[in-house]
């Protein structure tokens, strides 16, 4: 947790910094509103299903709750409420782990994936549409390495490109760890 500072010793924002960060802001504003029009229009899905489909359906198996929290930045309480609407929609499964009873898996079920492959399209349309197809190559690659710069992972590749392992359900519940790091990237594979 970060450290109360006093208005003594902030380091108030330049007028140019006010206005890079008004600017992303309003970016970040204009993308999930696109995201979630289009979504709406499309699918049946909301954004914030979209986004835990989308990481279920690229895992090699199940994932442990805490696994998918860290990948999409979620607290564990959202995570929780959120899977819990979805198990009702039949969307994911959520199974606990035999050897402990405090952890749990998710996985997406048949009805999930038809849905993920469903919106991806439209969905994968969207991000190029209003993100992607406004950048030259050689942007994407400056913006990849000024988000790992801000993300705290330059040096590592461009963002969301890690590697990590992922544990099955069937891994004796143990390597928590493991899949605790998945890289996720946005959207099923070959959508």
């Amino acid at each position: 947790m970060a450290e109360k500072v006093t208005s003594n010793h902030v380091r108030w924002l330049t007028d140019e910094e006010k206005a890079l960060w008004r600017d992303y802001l309003a970016i970040q504003g204009r993308l999930h509103l696109e995201i979630q029009r289009d979504l709406k229009a499309t699918s049946s899905l909301t954004e914030p299903e979209f986004e835990v489909l989308a990481v279920l359906s690229e895992a090699d198996g199940p994932l442990r709750m805490t696994a998918l929290s860290d990948v999409l930045q979620w607290e564990r309480s959202r995570l929780s409420h959120q899977v819990t609407r979805m198990v009702k929609r039949g969307l994911v499964q959520r199974t606990s782990c035999p050897t402990d009873g405090r952890g749990a898996f998710v996985s997406v079920t048949e009805e999930g994936m038809r849905e993920i492959e469903k919106a991806a399209p439209d969905h994968v349309a969207t991000v190029r549409r209003e993100f992607l197809d406004r950048l030259s190559e050689q942007d994407k690659g400056e913006l990849a390495r000024l988000l790992a710069l801000v993300e705290g992972s330059a040096g590592a590749g461009p963002a969301g490109t890690g590697s990590a392992g992922i544990v099955s359900a069937d891994d004796g519940c143990a390597g928590d760890e493991a899949n605790r790091n998945y890289p996720a990237a946005g959207v099923p594979s070959g959508a």
